[in-house]
């Protein structure tokens, strides 16, 4: 089935074709008939099955038609995401489904001014995008009036569990109608993730794409045994034998980020991070930059890159082994998205053999190793730009990292 024979209004059908949406992902061809019938959706797909336009293109559709009816302008629709990369995504995937429509679209979150978002409600808004935080700070301040609401999504349900939303979500219901449509997507179905699923929902239609691979086929993923202190070495090399292509690596921790970054540095390779530690506007030009290919090596923690969708990222390298075999699936699920190919690397030290056991078990499969012998990895390590640094120098420099992160929390 192609989109173009959906009944959907002539300016969604342009937006899709714009956006080349040739046919539905399973989750949407699964989704979209419920959404546009109002019932309830519980939806567990995981990354890059395409879930983001399994709903915003009928809520635009369902949208384009309310107001049609009732020309008050009012908020129609709260879609809650846990990250404030989320609700910029977000929120341009749905102002690029609705761009021929005159839907209202604006996505909420802290970290920034609030003034031009209360601006922009006073003006009259359809559809908000919102973190937790800075939606109940506005609800608070009689800013966002969401009693009349037709439509709650929340999107990336278990990573909101995660970071202790759950308080933040079960309040807001007080404030919007028990009559409205709730849809609800997450990558898993914990026992925690069902009881809040079902408090919220009625009656809802359950869709589930859980193929029996996690990682799509569309990824190539291998391991590569590498001992903890020379992970920089192989990570040099490996960047300066690609060169133009766009390199996503993924560390346990913020400080952790900006050690990598300045190991980078200090070999004549630019990259930059993005972690909790930095503002809005610095996490926003970072993105701008990467998604741009202004800068082709982005160092990041898994809260800030859960989600993302940029487009063109080649390689994902897991610099350290996460510890939820799930954050792995996220993680390299960041590249060989939609019909391209992609390729994930991992780099695990003799401490990490563990954690990536159990990635193993979690997939049901033996990921490739590849074996380089004693030969090679010397010669890794001599050909580093990084060997003349003293130890005190390296020292220094940590330690320096460490005051910067001190200070920023302060």
């Amino acid at each position: 089935m192609k989109f173009e024979t959906y009944r959907f209004t002539p300016e969604v059908k342009q937006a899709l074709a714009d956006l080349e949406y040739k046919r539905p992902t399973d989750i949407q061809y699964k989704a979209i008939p419920s959404i546009l019938k109002r019932e309830d959706v519980l939806a567990i797909a995981q990354t890059g099955t395409g879930k983001t336009a399994a709903f915003a293109i009928p809520i635009v559709e369902r949208i384009v038609a309310l107001k049609k009816r009732q020309r008050n302008q009012r908020i129609l629709c709260v879609i809650m995401e846990p990250t404030r990369e989320l609700v910029i995504q977000t929120a341009r995937a749905m102002r690029s489904i609705a761009k021929y429509t005159d839907l209202q679209v604006i996505g909420l979150l802290g970290g920034v001014e609030q003034d031009p978002q209360i601006a922009q409600l006073r003006k009259g808004v359809d559809v908000l995008v919102a973190t937790p935080g800075r939606l109940f700070d506005l609800i608070s301040q009689g800013e966002a009036d969401i009693s009349r609401l037709e439509i709650l999504v929340l999107d990336e349900a278990d990573h909101m569990l995660d970071l202790g939303f759950i308080k933040d979500i079960r309040a807001l219901l007080r404030h919007i109608p028990r009559e409205r449509q709730t849809l609800f997507f997450s990558a898993t179905i914990s026992p925690e993730i069902k009881d809040l699923a079902y408090s919220l929902v009625v009656k809802p239609v359950r869709i589930q794409i859980s193929p029996k691979n996690p990682v799509t086929k569309n990824v190539n993923h291998c391991v590569i045994s590498v001992a903890m202190d020379d992970k920089r070495f192989f990570l040099e090399r490996f960047i300066k034998e690609h060169l133009t292509a766009k390199i996503l690596v993924f560390v346990r921790t913020k400080v952790r980020a900006e050690r990598v970054k300045s190991a980078m540095k200090r070999v004549e390779i630019e990259s930059d991070t993005i972690h909790g530690d930095k503002t809005q506007q610095e996490r926003n030009a970072v993105i701008k930059a990467f998604i741009a290919g202004e800068l082709k090596i982005l160092i990041a923690t898994d809260v800030s890159a859960r989600g993302i969708d940029i487009p063109g990222i080649e390689y994902v390298i897991n610099y350290d082994i996460p510890e939820d075999p799930e954050t792995y699936v996220h993680r390299i699920g960041r590249t060989g998205r939609a019909d391209k190919r992609g390729n994930a690397i991992s780099y695990c030290s003799t401490e990490e053999q563990e954690l990536f056991s159990a990635i193993e078990t979690f997939l049901g499969q033996t990921v490739q190793s590849v074996d380089i012998d004693k030969k090679q990895y010397q010669e890794t390590k001599d050909t580093s730009l990084d060997t003349n640094l003293s130890i005190k120098e390296l020292m220094d420099e940590i330690e320096d990292i460490d005051k910067r992160a001190k200070k920023k929390k302060k």
